[in-house]
């Protein structure tokens, strides 16, 4: 063994004799060193594919070499035959054949691996060469393992021959024969089912098959039914896997072969199959039952998954079965005994969450039916998915405090999940059973809460809620009758508990648009929710709440504005809640403020965000250190996030419509906006910070963060702050440029450019970052591409919103121009993607802005080379749509001169790539000029083109693409 740290694989790549696999296999799994690892997988790679593999190969699977190294020689074969096999001359194909056959009889007693790859080798071989060259494979696989010789015992040819027959559909289905081939094989593979069939039947009824015989027919049946056979000629082999289920052996595998074979989409088509198997299937509920006594949760599970793929394959095919309806009905009760098995999910049982999909299948089966046979279907199966609420609100409930205080974290989060999943299917079940579902739940909650019901849990009254909640969160229950009532019995619930807690916090949450057609209960729930609010193991349901009650309510809430402000503030100081949960609560108050007269407001936000900034104004004083960084970014951030959503226009709310009638809204202020009355206050103190911590990214971010979110809810009313605001950025980011200072930037750039009074100080901004940012590019940009990416940005916004900002003579756009050539070089997305967008707002300014006509003129043949180089292959292939519409947009804009720089650039030998024909080329070229109307053509051109500069044109990457 080499030990001297370099890596003894040979670096002559031809160099591929078995002496050197041998000693690369050996480094790739006993050397230490990662890198000698990494390069022997780079050179065995190579190895696997050259032409000496064909020498090497049967050499390596000599039987005095150890399993890793034959494993390589039958991989190395299977990489030539399912990828090279165009390689092969076609008076190989019989000696090829021999070869195999005769080494999987070797390997038969040997190691299963090899045999397994060798298997996967003649596998592919038989899909190459069949039906033609090689008619009737399967016959012949079958008569050669049950020849005696060779020295191989019966059984052991007998499981190489079910491992050949096993791994050939598997091997179909990854295999990567072209389209028309496909159909071919598959017709073929089809037809050899029928000499398949009999033969694992004749092995599965022999008394005298060892189990791993049968385990491996098992498998045979479960890797041929994917290929769509049809069922009914499958269907007495199927019947058989059913008498395997009582061997605890061959459960697993039974349970798989039934479940592929009944779940294939073909098997839909052999209803009288189909029939037959309900009783099978109905006769395994005596086993079911004992395995849920027993605890036996691996059968459960199988026996479950059998009935469920029964069921949700073919809920359709078996309700049309009219005369049947009593075996199908039974099929459903059996999966709703699998359902509510018994247990709490995922602790004592993992199987009734299998099932909820098939209670959504059947519900869309009985509902696509016409209305007469809807309403038959109804009448038998409403009362069915009444039973099915309630069992998934019996397996909802939470288990003991004392058991759920021993699961561990990620049970808890399992359990979480589920209960959504039961919440999204009692949602589905809501469109069947409508409001008499409401009603059903709010009966019972109500007799649990007026004590008419024996002493119930707390687990039964959150489950309850738990299905209103689940039900209110996305349905508009406005017109239901019961939620008054609901309403009135929250305060009687007695919460003594976190989970209970929740769930009463979430429901309130629910129904806060039901509170704003209704505000006359807000008196009722708000009290609980601000009580919430103290308590820290409430903190994400009780803020979350409040903020869709202060977003949905807002104009209703001004009686309970001071008390809302008040203990918001109380909790806020305490330092209650984790910082996202502050940065909501901030939100929450921002909707609250917005509906209030402006000197409320004001007021407010003095007493609200006064403490803040004596403690920012402390901070801004210290010597910069980490724990003082997060305070001031967490005080940046409160500020942000309330003026998010304070908006005083009160035009529109979040989703664009409107909120509230127009009697409710407060006569517009003549004055400043508020927000910008306190921004103008602490602008002084905002600079202060900054000039301690400009050369940290994220300080920087948060404060541009406060003016971006600021500019963007305000719009126009922003506008006094604009000219400071453009002095500070330019400022800072002269200072030391930052990506985000850009993008404030650019949002200014969006809304003020094109008005008269604010152009100047955006002209001067944009010139100066402009400028910062050349210099930049200067001295080297490959450290910043989060700056080159918001900086392509900008200059696109810019040519969108106001090209006039390109006419000034301080603007070097030749300049800018060729930064963008370079951008397009960067190995990041994102970047590139901006730089793209950059070009292709530019272009079409060649006609109305002449200081583009002119550079474009003498620098285009440039942005025609860069494009061109990465469609050659200098980018990722996800890019070329990007690339594409630059090409469009060149030759829509600048054709005659399009036409001139390709002819140039191209006539350049092995540009872009070496792989391409001048031939190639020049179709390229006039498929192009062609195109100056349809985008998509040019993009289905470019992929074409560049698939062939990679080298991958025809092959199974490009079907990806």
């Amino acid at each position: 063994m080499d030990t001297s740290g370099r890596a003894p694989v040979p670096a002559d790549a031809l160099d591929f004799t078995v002496d050197n696999v041998e000693k690369a296999l050996h480094q790739l799994y006993y050397d230490p060193n990662i890198e000698n690892k990494n390069l022997a997988q780079k050179w065995l790679m190579q190895a696997q594919v050259s032409p000496q593999a064909w020498q090497f190969c049967w050499s390596l699977l000599s039987p005095d070499k150890v399993p890793e190294i034959q494993y390589f020689g039958a991989s190395a074969l299977h990489t030539k035959i399912s990828r090279y096999w165009s390689d092969i001359p076609s008076d190989q194909y019989d000696t090829l054949k021999t070869q195999l056959f005769s080494q999987i009889a070797c390997f038969s007693s040997g190691s299963k691996m090899v045999l397994t790859r060798l298997c996967v080798a003649l596998a592919s071989l038989a899909l190459n060469t069949m039906p033609e060259a090689w008619p009737g494979a399967v016959p012949e696989m079958v008569r050669v393992f049950q020849e005696e010789g060779g020295g191989v015992d019966g059984r052991a040819r007998c499981l190489a021959l079910l491992e050949l027959l096993t791994v050939l559909p598997e091997e179909f289905q990854t295999s990567r024969l072209p389209q028309y081939r496909k159909g071919q094989v598959r017709g073929a593979l089809g037809r050899e089912w029928g000499s398949v069939c009999p033969l694992l039947q004749q092995l599965l009824r022999r008394g005298d098959s060892p189990g791993a015989v049968k385990a491996r027919v098992l498998r045979c049946l479960s890797s041929w039914v994917l290929l769509d056979v049809p069922l009914s000629e499958s269907e007495g082999l199927v019947e058989d896997c059913f008498s395997a289920l009582p061997d605890p052996e061959l459960f697993d595998t039974a349970v798989e072969a039934i479940v592929n074979a009944v779940s294939q989409p073909d098997s839909q088509r052999y209803v009288n199959t189909l029939l037959k198997l309900v009783p099978q299937v109905l006769s395994l509920q005596e086993q079911l039952r004992e395995a849920v006594q027993s605890g036996d949760m691996e059968t459960s599970h199988g026996i479950c998954r059998i009935a469920v793929a029964l069921g949700e394959n073919h809920s359709r095919a078996l309700l049309e079965q009219v005369e049947h309806w009593q075996g199908f009905l039974a099929l459903v009760n059996m999966i709703m005994f699998c359902t509510g098995i018994p247990g709490h999910y995922p602790v004592n049982e993992t199987t009734s969450s299998l099932t909820l999909t098939f209670w959504y299948t059947l519900q869309d089966d009985i509902m696509s039916f016409d209305s007469e046979r809807q309403g038959v279907y109804l009448q038998v199966y409403r009362p069915v998915y009444f039973q099915l609420v309630d069992v998934l609100l019996h397996k909802a409930q939470f288990p003991s405090d004392q058991e759920y205080a021993s699961w561990s974290s990620d049970e808890k989060e399992q359990f979480r999940i589920y209960r959504v999943d039961i919440s999204d299917t009692l949602m589905y079940v809501y469109e069947m059973l409508g409001a008499e579902l409401l009603s059903n739940l709010y009966e019972k909650l109500g007799r649990i809460l007026t004590n008419t019901e024996p002493a119930s849990s707390w687990q039964h009254t959150e489950a309850l809620l738990y299905g209103f909640q689940s039900i209110a969160e996305t349905i508009d229950v406005n017109y239901s009758d019961v939620i008054p009532g609901l309403i009135g019995l929250i305060p009687r619930i007695n919460i003594n508990n976190v989970q209970l807690a929740d769930t009463v916090m979430f429901t309130i949450g629910a129904l806060a648009e039901w509170l704003a057609d209704h505000p006359v209960m807000l008196s009722s729930v708000l009290p609980l929710v601000l009580q919430a609010l103290g308590n820290p193991d409430l903190s994400v349901s009780s803020v979350s709440t409040l903020k869709k009650i202060c977003r949905e309510c807002k104009y209703d809430l001004p009686p309970y504005a001071s008390n809302i402000v008040a203990v918001s503030q109380e909790v806020l100081i305490k330092q209650i809640h984790k910082t996202s949960q502050c940065m909501w609560l901030m939100q929450a108050l921002g909707f609250l403020l917005s509906a209030l007269p402006v000197e409320e407001i004001l007021r407010n936000l003095h007493a609200l965000i006064t403490p803040y900034i004596q403690q920012l104004e402390k901070l801004a004083d210290e010597t910069p250190n980490p724990s003082n960084k997060l305070a001031i970014i967490h005080i940046l951030g409160l500020l942000s996030n309330l003026f998010t959503t304070l908006d005083i226009s009160k035009q529109e709310d979040e989703s664009g419509e409107s909120t509230a009638p127009p009697v409710k809204t407060a006569p517009p202020s003549p004055g400043p906006n508020p927000v910008v009355v306190v921004l103008q206050q602490v602008f002084a103190l905002i600079q202060t910070v900054l000039s301690k911590w400009l050369n940290d990214s994220q300080v920087v971010e948060a404060v541009c963060a406060i003016f971006e979110k600021s500019v963007k809810t305000l719009l126009h009313d922003f506008a006094p702050m604009v000219s400071q605001l453009s002095e500070m950025l330019g400022q800072m980011y002269s200072t030391i440029p930052q990506a985000s200072a850009l993008d404030l930037t650019r949002q200014m750039v969006h809304i003020f450019a094109s008005e008269t009074d604010h152009f100047p100080p955006i002209k001067a901004l944009f010139e100066l970052v402009t400028s910062v940012t050349l210099s930049i590019f200067q001295q080297g940009p490959r450290d910043h591409p989060d700056i080159v990416d918001s900086f392509m940005q900008l200059q696109a916004q810019a040519l969108k919103r106001k090209p006039d900002l390109f006419l000034s003579e301080s603007l070097d756009l030749k300049a800018v121009f060729h930064c963008g050539v370079l951008s397009l070089k960067f190995p990041e997305s994102p970047t590139v993607k901006s730089t793209c967008l950059f070009f292709t707002e530019l272009l079409p300014h060649c006609s109305d802005v002449p200081q583009v006509a002119r550079v474009v003129q003498e620098d285009g043949k440039l942005l025609l080379q860069a494009v061109l180089e990465a469609i050659g292959g200098g980018s990722s292939r996800g890019l070329m749509d990007q690339f594409a519409e630059v090409l469009f947009s060149l030759n829509k804009h600048c054709f005659s001169l399009l036409t001139i720089w390709l002819k140039e650039v191209l006539q350049s030998p092995g540009f872009p790539s070496t792989r391409v024909t001048s031939e190639q080329k020049d179709t390229f070229t006039q498929q192009i000029l062609r195109e100056r109307v349809n985008k998509r053509r040019v993009k289905d051109i470019v992929k074409e083109f560049t698939l062939v500069c990679r080298g991958l044109h025809g092959t199974e990457y490009a079907a990806d693409y």
